[in-house]
């Protein structure tokens, strides 16, 4: 401390205190006890050139009671009470309150005493920087900021960092943060072997879902996931845990590896069809399925891509072209699910989007942020649900769920079509024929409209969402929209 009295050295942490008087001091008539100040010393008994009212009058109420305390101890033959300063802790203690308020100068005719010392007021500038500190505390900071440039600098950088740990975003990491990651590395430094484009969607959506599942505790794997479709025009669900999903994916996208010659994940000669194979691959596991799911449909997500990038000729979309001892191009090698099938290059579409439909399954169940795909990948799998809906049409009318045609249509010819407009990211315009599904879409003949958003219709097509309720705005032909929104409900399945 600076100013009258003796105080701290420069860098010392110093804080007031009452004591008494340090051993060997006199304690005799002629009041040199350490409690009161002797002949030279700044108090009562010292010669400062007025009379004793004077001196009195020179004094605050604080110091008369100190003083007055000092002498009363000093007639019943105690000792007085000395202020001293105190040196001993650690450096980095944050000092007290009470170190931050030093008496008022006793008998003097200044100011009152200085404030703390610089590095006690150094070690406050985290807490000020927080605004923790308090208004004493704050008033002493922020004066001795105007005058030690150091100091409010440091105190500028602190406050700086103080924004830095207020961010108002989430603190957990994009879920498309894994793709942009890898996309961005594959730019500048292209694979040796190509994903093809077609297949991109697949590898992408099982990549978050496969990061998804990393982030996950033990517990989350047993979390119940209520699975939703249609069937036969009517909504249907199904209870399993997030296991069970994961199974459900693996044993479903085990068609497409069977077509590709890989091993069947169930048994050999199991049956294809999606919602058969789920139920033997539940019915057979041994007890309740936990993780140990997650490394075998991985290694089959990795083994579909791997034999799909070396197979293929053509990358595809992408944009890159394979190394041309890559083999022939298998784009167009039928993948069969029991009742239809569909070309390799839309069975990868066709499971990417139910890895992502039944990952957001798994985020609600554990309460995970999952975003949507991306544009581009999302428009590829609207486009491939609508080019299905024809022939899903077809097969309502067959079954007496929709009406009959409004006219016949030769086999690529343009005919009644339903203007499909979907909005937002991967959206786009599709012309729906309603008559025939080998008919032409066209827009001159477009009798119907429907717009929907695409995430909208999405879930639309994977039962998540009632027919009656998806479309933002319809027009035209009511019949050929209800028709066409509950066929498009139709293409939905466990």
């Amino acid at each position: 401390m600076s100013g009258p009295g003796a105080g701290p050295g420069p860098g010392s942490e110093g804080s007031w205190r009452a004591s008494g008087p340090a051993p060997g001091a006199r304690d005799d008539a002629g009041g040199a006890a350490a409690g009161v100040p002797g002949p030279g010393a700044d108090g009562p008994a010292a010669d400062d050139g007025r009379g004793p009212g004077e001196a009195s009058a020179g004094r605050t109420g604080t110091e008369q009671a100190d003083v007055g305390q000092a002498a009363a101890g000093q007639a019943r033959g105690g000792r007085g009470a000395a202020w001293t300063v105190e040196t001993s802790g650690p450096a980095s203690a944050r000092p007290s309150p009470a170190s931050l308020s030093p008496p008022a100068r006793r008998g003097g005719t200044g100011g009152p005493a200085a404030g703390p010392s610089h590095s006690v007021l150094m070690s406050l500038l985290g807490a000020w920087a927080l605004a923790v500190c308090s208004a004493e505390e704050t008033a002493y900071v922020e004066a001795h900021l105007s005058e030690c440039e150091a100091c409010a600098d440091e105190a500028l950088r602190l406050r700086d960092a103080v924004g830095l740990l207020q961010a108002d975003r989430s603190l957990d990491l994009d879920p498309a943060l894994r793709s942009q990651v890898l996309a961005e590395c594959l730019a500048r430094r292209p694979a040796r072997t190509p994903v093809p484009g077609w297949a991109a969607s697949y590898d992408a959506e099982t990549a978050r879902l496969d990061a998804l599942l990393h982030d996950m505790a033990e517990d989350d794997w047993h979390a119940p996931v209520r699975l939703r479709w249609f069937e036969d025009g009517k909504p249907a669900a199904r209870s399993t845990t997030v296991a069970g999903v994961i199974g459900h994916l693996l044993a479903v996208d085990g068609v497409v590896g069977v077509a590709l010659g890989l091993e069947d994940p169930l048994f050999p000669a199991a049956p294809l069809a999606p919602d058969e194979r789920t139920e033997r691959f539940w019915g057979e596991a041994a007890g309740p399925h936990a993780r140990d799911v997650h490394a075998p449909w991985r290694e089959q997500n990795h083994a579909l891509v791997r034999r799909v990038s070396f197979a293929s000729g053509d990358s595809g979309d992408s944009g890159v072209v394979a190394d041309d001892s890559a083999g022939t191009d298998v784009a167009g090698l039928s993948v069969s699910y029991g009742g239809f099938a569909l070309p390799l290059r839309d069975a990868l579409v066709d499971r990417a989007f139910e890895c992502w439909i039944h990952g957001s399954d798994i985020a609600d169940a554990v309460d995970y942020p999952y975003a949507p795909p991306g544009g581009t990948h999302l428009r590829t799998m609207i486009d491939l649900a609508a080019r299905l809906l024809p022939a899903a049409l077809a097969r309502r009318r067959r079954q007496g769920r929709a009406g009959p045609p409004a006219e016949l249509v030769a086999a690529g010819a343009p005919g009644r079509s339903l203007h499909l407009e979907v909005e937002g990211a991967g959206g786009g315009d599709w012309y729906v024929p309603l008559d025939s599904p080998a008919a032409l879409g066209s827009a001159d003949r477009a009798v119907a409209h429907v717009a929907v958003d695409g995430v909208e219709f999405c879930r639309l097509v994977a039962g998540h969402v009632e027919p009656e309720e998806a479309a933002a705005g319809r027009g035209g032909d009511r019949g050929a929209v209800t028709d066409v929104l509950h066929a498009a409900a139709d293409l939905s399945r466990m």
